[in-house]
């Protein structure tokens, strides 16, 4: 008789934001890269491929989106958010390594004196910079959908608006689904049905999921799934519907398998610190940071505050028991 291992509620959420933040390191050294420039020199990635690995803007922002919520609760609103950015993001001025353009135009528009959703209202509005952010959010929800996506549009509107932000609620609910026990499939419809159908980032999804159950092997997956899901005539690869519909799409093909769903992601390329960041967020809820291989967890260290230098010496893991203590609060 198999017997099925029980995951608690601490493990999902450290698996959650340890995932996030491994996805990141272990993608950031391939990022912009095609998987067939991977493949040259890599082979494959199967796990650190520097001898120092460190995450990037994508951690960072995740534990400044925490921030607020330690700060604030549950009740936290687009105003608390823009609030925390004042108070950790605008003071410094130079040196946001990695920061995306979302980012730095929700910077200049804080500083101009408008407040949400006027920040978000700019050109870069749709890059997901918002996805690779809400896990924490995800977390406390702790399998409240409604209030997941809630607090991902509350956090959004700073920073993005329209895809953007549907990349970002996605991202949110599937992770907050696995936090109450939901498998890939159950986090990936979650995820789906709780944005616009018509939207590019619900086609992504659909697209991507159709792609996964075609039957192709991984190697014509990853090419298909490139071909249908990038804009390769953009000069960056930060779009969020093709972001999120890699991410999504590679937590299928592991089966919510951390490993297996994060290493699939990083090696399809693209915007590979992110993508790797969103898959492994999710397969580390369903997962739960004990499943991890050992060595992994041993090289997650705090964050250098490499983009946002006021964060630096913040474990992600810290953040998630904080996280955690926000959730038995509201529990008891």
């Amino acid at each position: 008789m198999t017997v099925t291992k029980h995951i608690t509620t601490r493990d999902r959420a450290r698996g959650s934001m340890a995932g996030l933040a491994l996805g990141d390191a272990i993608g950031r050294p391939v990022e912009a890269l095609s998987a067939q420039e991977i493949q040259a020199r890599y082979g494959r990635v199967t796990g650190f491929v520097e001898d120092k690995p460190a995450g990037s803007d994508d951690t960072e922002y995740a534990l400044l989106t925490a921030k607020t919520i330690h700060r604030v609760g549950l009740g936290a609103t687009r105003f608390d958010f823009a609030q925390t950015w004042r108070e950790d993001v605008l003071p410094q001025t130079d040196n946001f390594a990695g920061g995306g353009f979302s980012e730095m135009a929700a910077i200049d528009n804080l500083r101009r004196g408008l407040e949400p959703p006027l920040t978000g209202d700019h050109n870069h509005a749709w890059s997901d910079g918002l996805a690779m952010r809400v896990a924490p959010l995800g977390i406390v929800a702790n399998g409240d959908r409604e209030l997941a996506a809630h607090l991902a549009t509350e956090d959004g509107v700073v920073s993005h608006s329209g895809e953007g932000v549907h990349a970002g609620v996605v991202v949110a609910v599937a992770v907050t689904a696995a936090m109450t026990g939901a498998n890939a499939r159950e986090c990936f419809q979650a995820g789906l049905d709780a944005i616009p159908a018509d939207s590019w980032t619900a086609r992504s999804l659909r697209d991507g999921r159709d792609l996964v159950d075609s039957g192709l092997g991984h190697d014509e997956l990853a090419v298909a799934l490139h071909d249908r899901l990038a804009v390769p005539d953009y000069f960056w690869s930060d779009v969020a519907p093709e972001a999120v519909g890699l991410a999504m799409s590679s937590l299928l093909v592991g089966d919510g398998e951390f490993a297996s769903s994060m290493l699939f992601a990083v090696n399809m390329g693209r915007d590979a610190d992110t993508n790797a960041a969103i898959a492994g967020c999710i397969a580390g809820a369903i997962s739960g940071a004990d499943s991890f291989p050992p060595e992994w967890l041993a090289g997650l260290h705090p964050v250098e505050g490499s983009c946002i230098a006021s964060l630096a010496g913040i474990h992600p893991l810290d953040a998630a028991d904080d996280l955690l203590r926000l959730i038995e609060g509201n529990t008891k």
